[in-house]
């Protein structure tokens, strides 16, 4: 009985760590982004999400003050402590802190330990202990306070400014509306002329069918970049360039290949004695399409559907050359890009929060019709 297909105890448990192993690898990335998204942005990039439950050593910028000078022995004087300073007082609520290592200027903030004296650029010498606590000793009289440069371990900061920042940028919620208003229709359009063209290719008998079948196995292959400066030139030439209207026909065109082909695949192995009873019965292919292959085919209907939503959702390419270059038709990857991050990406500190925010709505298309996926990519597949 220990032969017996299925009964191998072994190999079960076998599968089922190596699935919940898969499971984990694929999560992963979900997980950094959503802890990333709440952690402070000097932790983000300084430290791995990984390491969100332990210190982490930030470099800060303390000033001294001159009001606290005094005179000691011929020697001037000031005292203090960098945890003090307003600036790095809200990284410390408690005003305790550790020094890791400091220096008197931003390229030597870490040349000497606690406790050491540095030599001073203006004249004098600066010590700063382990707590914070810092002496600066001149022979002559400071007018300025200098600046302490130092390293030291932060705890764990969590914040929702990261959301704050992102969710009410000024213009996100048209970039939202944009992007709305791009997905939806790139979504149905390609559908609609797949949906038709599927039906004839597997039910329909004329003339080159063989040869429209392999042109559409063949487009599946073709890089979309090299269609975008041809497609753009031809947009512009019929007067739909940077236009809702060119980026909805760009969408469709390069997603009708693997619509057609999939919905193909899925007709084709419908049951035959059905169609044929419909047809004796007088329905026309229009009614057979309409009252029987469109409700039958649902589930590739969905499959495609949630590949094409989170395509022409997370779109930035497309979206960059077929929408025009203003603020009032940013789709939310191209305002994520170019005003939260910059043009260098010089505040990527919020990225895991944008990433986050953003593939929001492609996840609840996902999980709501993620059922019909499986059964409409295998469809065709065995007989």
């Amino acid at each position: 009985m220990d032969n017996i297909a299925g009964q191998n105890q072994g190999n079960r448990v076998l599968v089922n760590i190596t699935m919940l192993l898969l499971v984990l690898l694929w999560l992963l990335p979900s997980i950094g982004l959503l802890v990333s998204s709440f952690r402070d942005r000097d932790q983000i990039a300084n430290s791995g999400w990984w390491m969100t439950p332990f210190t982490v050593d930030l470099n800060f910028r303390a000033r001294s003050s001159s009001d606290d000078m005094f005179e000691e022995n011929g020697i001037f004087v000031i005292e203090g402590n960098v945890f003090a300073d307003p600036s790095v007082a809200s990284r410390f609520p408690d005003g305790e802190g550790t020094i890791g290592a400091f220096g008197p200027t931003a390229r030597d903030l870490d040349a000497f330990q606690p406790g050491e004296t540095a030599e001073m650029p203006r004249g004098g010498t600066l010590t700063v202990e382990a707590d914070g606590s810092y002496r600066i000793e001149s022979d002559e009289p400071i007018d300025r306070g200098p600046a302490i440069f130092f390293q030291a371990l932060t705890p764990p900061s969590f914040t929702l400014d990261n959301y704050r920042t992102v969710l009410f940028a000024d213009g996100m919620d048209r970039a939202f509306i944009n992007t709305l208003t791009v997905a939806i229709p790139a979504t149905i359009i390609p559908i609609l002329i797949a949906a038709f063209a599927a039906y004839a290719l597997a039910w329909m008998d004329f003339p080159g069918r063989g040869l429209l079948i392999a042109a559409v196995v063949g487009l599946l292959v073709v890089p979309l970049q090299l269609a975008l400066v041809p497609l753009l030139n031809l947009h512009t030439s019929i007067g739909i360039g940077q236009s809702f209207l060119g980026i909805w026909l760009a969408h469709t065109g390069f997603g009708l290949p693997l619509a057609v082909y999939l919905l193909r695949n899925y007709m084709v192995g419908l049951p035959r004695d059905i169609i044929e009873s419909a047809k004796v019965d007088g329905a026309t292919d229009f009614q057979v399409f309409v009252r029987i292959i469109l409700p039958l085919s649902f589930p590739a209907l969905a499959s495609f559907a949630i590949f094409q939503f989170l395509w022409t959702w997370n779109d930035l390419l497309v979206a960059k050359v077929f929408l025009p270059s203003g603020a009032a038709s940013q789709v939310m990857t191209v305002k994520i890009a170019d005003d939260l991050l910059g043009s260098r990406g010089g505040d990527w500190g919020i990225l895991a929060t944008a990433a986050f925010v953003s593939i929001a709505v492609p996840l609840a298309v996902f999980f709501t019709m993620q059922r019909y996926l499986v059964r409409g990519l295998l469809a065709g597949s065995v007989k």
